[in-house]
C-alpha cells in the first residue's frame, strides 16, 4: 500500500514548488534561500530507477530503486509526482515530502511542468504554493544558455522550445500563484522571499 501522507505535518508545513525552465536561475535562487534560512527549508530525496554514480549515495542524492519497485510504487500512487527521462524513472515520494514537513521544515520541490501538473491534480496530496521562474525573454534565455557552455545546439533548441512551453503555461495562471521574472537577480530573489514569507513564514 501508498504510504499515507501526514497530512497535519504538510498541512502546517505546506510544499513550496518552484518550477522554470532550465537557466531561469532557480539553482542560484534557491541556493541564497537556504543559505538565508538554513533551518527553515528542506529538499525531498526523489527516487530513481538510474544507476548510483561515483560518490552518490543512496537515500542522499536519491533513493536508488528497481525499476520493478519503482513502477510497484506508482501502482500504489506512493508518489505526487513521477516521470521518464533518458530511459529512466524519476519520482517524489508522499513519504519523502512527509519526512522533511515533519521536522517542521518546508519542502522545497524543483520540479519540471508535467510534475506540477501531476502534483497540482493529486487527489489527497495537500495542494502546495506554486511559484514560476521566468528569463525576461526567451532572447536572454538564449544567451544565458550558450554562456553556460554546457549544452551542444541540438540541446540548446530543445530546451528553448521546452521554455516556450512552460512560459506560455505559466502566463495562463491554471496552477501557479505566482510568476517571478528573473531579470536582475537581487530583485528577483527578494519577490521571491517575499512570496515564500506571505504564505509560510520565515
Amino acid at each position: 500500500m501508498a504510504p499515507s501522507p501526514n497530512t497535519q505535518a504538510i498541512e502546517k508545513n505546506r510544499p513550496i514548488v518552484i518550477s522554470g525552465p532550465s537557466g531561469a536561475g532557480k539553482s542560484t535562487i534557491l541556493k541564497k534561500l537556504f543559505t538565508e534560512f538554513p533551518d527553515k527549508f528542506g529538499f525531498s530525496v526523489s527516487h530513481t530507477t538510474r544507476s548510483p554514480r561515483p560518490g552518490e549515495l543512496d537515500g542522499r542524492e536519491y533513493h536508488f530503486t528497481s525499476p520493478e519497485t519503482f513502477l510497484q510504487m506508482v501502482s500504489d500512487d506512493a508518489f505526487i509526482e513521477h516521470a521518464q527521462f533518458g530511459g529512466n524513472r524519476y519520482g517524489t515520494s508522499i513519504a519523502a515530502v512527509e519526512s522533511i514537513a515533519s521536522t517542521g521544515r518546508i519542502c522545497i520541490l524543483d520540479i519540471e511542468l508535467e510534475g506540477v501538473k501531476q502534483v497540482a491534480s493529486h487527489k489527497t496530496f495537500p495542494r502546495p504554493f506554486f511559484l514560476f521562474l521566468a528569463p525576461p525573454s526567451l532572447d536572454v534565455l538564449e544567451e544565458r544558455l550558450r554562456a553556460r557552455a554546457t549544452d551542444n545546439e541540438d540541446a540548446i533548441q530543445k530546451r528553448l522550445a521546452q521554455a516556450k512551453v512552460e512560459m506560455d503555461f505559466a502566463e495562463r495562471g491554471e496552477i501557479h500563484d505566482q510568476v517571478v521574472v528573473n531579470e536582475d537577480l537581487e530583485k528577483a530573489y527578494n519577490e521571491v522571499r517575499r512570496f515564500v514569507e506571505e504564505r509560510v513564514g520565515v
